[in-house]
């Protein structure tokens, strides 16, 4: 089982083992780190063994390039998404480029947020936060 990534520096996709995210893998390409605190960008080909194996909590951000709140909320999911390196993956579905994702996972509004452990959603909610009751839902849920 492997993912690919796709760089946040070059945007070359990398294959490599969910399990391995811990060890902060670097871009074959590049060299950069492929986990640079900066959110990445999920697709149909990559979310789903993201979300079973993944060995960090996930925070997925489904979002549209036409919503207003969606883009407002942006600065604060990758500025949280920097704050939280290491601790937990910061993962975005952009639901016009992927709608089959987006009705797999039953997004009936956007943005909606996620966070996964161990395989399974631990937390749901819809809708855009200030920073500061984003971090708050975050550490209710990620211990």
């Amino acid at each position: 089982m492997s993912v690919i990534l796709s760089c946040p520096h070059c945007h070359t996709g990398n294959r490599l083992d969910p399990a391995r995210l811990a060890d902060n893998p670097n871009c074959g390409a590049c060299k950069q780190p492929l986990l640079s605190g900066a959110p990445l960008e999920a697709t149909a080909a990559n979310l789903i063994e993201l979300l079973q194996h993944a060995p960090l909590p996930i925070v997925l951000d489904f979002w549209a390039p036409w919503c207003g709140p969606c883009r407002m909320f942006a600065p604060t999911f990758a500025a949280t998404a920097a704050d939280w390196a290491g601790r937990a993956l910061f993962v975005k579905v952009n639901t016009e480029a992927e709608p089959m994702l987006a009705q797999q996972f039953q997004i009936r509004s956007i943005p909606t947020l996620m966070i996964w452990q161990n395989g399974e959603i631990a937390a749901q909610m819809a809708g855009a936060l200030p920073a500061s009751q984003f971090a708050a839902w975050l550490g209710q849920t990620i211990r």
